[in-house]
């Protein structure tokens, strides 16, 4: 009786598969989990979206409201077109000064990720150095001190010092 594989047992190759196929579904269940909290929470958030429009549609009514009453008892002393347009003017004095602060805020505003972009051209640069001393990166300089103990600066990869060294090598001497 010779005792060969079981035909019950699988090979690497169906193992890798069927893991592959479970991992598969995971991954596909994980997915669906994802989409139904994001369905579920922006339901939620629409709901609570549309509770303050509302909110901020009636704060305007009323605000139109109290504006109108003002005006109607600046009326009690003045004639009733000088009470609107005291109020009109009081408003539209609250509104020259909100748009030159949201103008002021406008401009001060910096919108460009300025130090993800300050460091991904760092990174840029340290990948594409070439050699075992970090890079140092493009535009700026590091003061490194020799075997002999003498303060030198060292310059973005590539380039060539006022020494005559490239990135703190010298010239290789031409042997003859």
């Amino acid at each position: 009786m010779a005792t060969g594989p079981s035909t019950t047992e699988r090979t690497i190759g169906q193992l890798v598969a069927d893991a592959t196929h479970d991992l598969e579904g995971i991954v596909r269940g994980e997915i669906a989990l994802a989409k139904a909290e994001v369905s579920t929470g922006a339901k939620v958030l629409g709901k609570g979206a549309g509770l303050l429009a509302g909110a901020a549609f009636l704060a305007v009514i009323g605000f139109v409201f109290i504006l109108h009453s003002a005006a109607w008892g600046i009326a009690e002393w003045l004639p009733v077109w000088a009470g609107y347009l005291i109020v009109a003017v009081v408003v539209l004095i609250v509104g020259v000064v909100l748009g030159l602060l949201g103008k002021k805020a406008l401009e001060n505003a910096r919108p460009a990720p300025e130090r993800a972009i300050e460091q991904a051209q760092q990174t840029i640069a340290v990948i594409k150095s070439t050699g075992s001393e970090p890079a140092t990166p493009v535009g700026t300089t590091g003061t490194t001190t020799g075997a002999t103990g003498t303060s030198g600066t060292t310059s973005a990869p590539g380039t060539t010092s006022a020494t005559g060294t490239t990135n703190g090598v010298p010239p290789a001497s031409p042997t003859s």
